[in-house]
């Protein structure tokens, strides 16, 4: 039988089976036992086989999967021309189940490897998680229009998009970030003129490139970026209630929004992630309501928006 077998590991790099690369990832130079099985078990590797080229066997184990590693899969799944593919996973034995479909293998690989998420708590960012399916049925809100949008592109990011978001008044307020496997830290894309509130026109212009979490305040960047990456690795939108105080400039700037998050695959290895805010209501113009934005005065008062 035909196979062709490398592995990706923990960091999106691939590295051929009994190569000096794979050996030195391992930390064995002479394993006398199964080495790919221990790497695809214990060190976060994911085997990916293809099959007399009919057919793609990945194996992977789930609880020590990475987003490098979960998207440098999902590159090699979509350029593939193979129409079958089955999946092995290790969850105290092994499990396999077959698709025919790349996209079905892609969303189950997801699945499995995606715990779920807990977002990053910071007393200055309030989340409330919203119902996406109910977005779609909302007609007056402006942001069904680009669920709608990601879905009937099945995800898949071209300039087109770019079209979409100007015809619907979308690109002022859209953010893109990029989430790459190596390394999977978010960086800037687009950032729309709309965010001017937030972030000054030089550093829009020299920020495109660099890491999200890097933004003059550092505390709101990491914060974000953690968002992102559940959402590239993941595969699945977000849509949520924010109410933000964000520092950077020479006064604090307090906004409660929603923001839909949504995953774009591209014909590279990097995820799109696209963000769009629908502001909620006008910063308050006496500061002095929020202005220690740690207190529980503020806090109060930013629940109670």
């Amino acid at each position: 039988m035909q196979r062709l077998t490398m592995l990706v590991n923990a960091n999106g790099q691939w590295v051929f089976p009994g190569s000096d690369e794979f050996l030195e990832a391992l930390g064995d130079p002479d394993p006398d036992y199964d080495a790919e099985a221990f790497a695809v078990k214990n060190q976060g590797f994911i085997k990916f086989s293809i099959i007399e080229r009919t057919m793609i066997e990945i194996e992977l184990h789930p609880q020590n999967t990475t987003i490098p590693a979960l998207l440098a899969i999902q590159h090699q799944l979509q350029s593939s021309n193979v129409e079958l593919f089955r999946i092995r996973y290790f969850d105290s034995s092994w499990h396999s189940e077959i698709t025919s479909s790349a996209e079905r293998a892609m969303a189950r690989l997801r699945q499995l490897a995606s715990p779920a998420f807990v977002p990053p708590i910071r007393r200055r960012f309030i989340v409330e998680p919203r119902d996406y399916g109910r977005l779609l049925l909302e007609e007056e809100n402006p942001l069904r229009l680009m669920a709608q949008r990601w879905r009937t592109a099945f995800g898949q990011f071209d300039t087109s998009i770019i079209s979409f978001a100007i015809e619907h008044q979308f690109l002022p307020r859209l953010l893109i970030v990029g989430v790459s496997p190596r390394p999977a830290e978010p960086v800037w894309r687009f950032i729309g003129e709309a965010h001017a509130s937030w972030l000054d026109a030089e550093y829009r212009f020299r920020a495109i490139g660099e890491r999200v979490e890097a933004i003059p305040d550092k505390d709101y960047g990491s914060w974000a970026s953690e968002f992102y990456k559940h959402v590239a690795g993941s595969g699945e939108p977000r849509y949520d209630c924010i109410t933000a105080t964000i520092q950077g400039g020479p006064n604090p700037y307090y906004s409660k929004y929603e923001r839909l998050v949504l995953p774009w695959t591209t014909s590279g290895d990097e995820m799109l992630v696209t963000v769009c805010n629908r502001r909620l209501f006008k910063e308050p113009s006496e500061p002095s309501l929020y202005a220690d934005p740690e207190s529980s005065v503020a806090m109060n008062a930013a629940k109670s928006s």
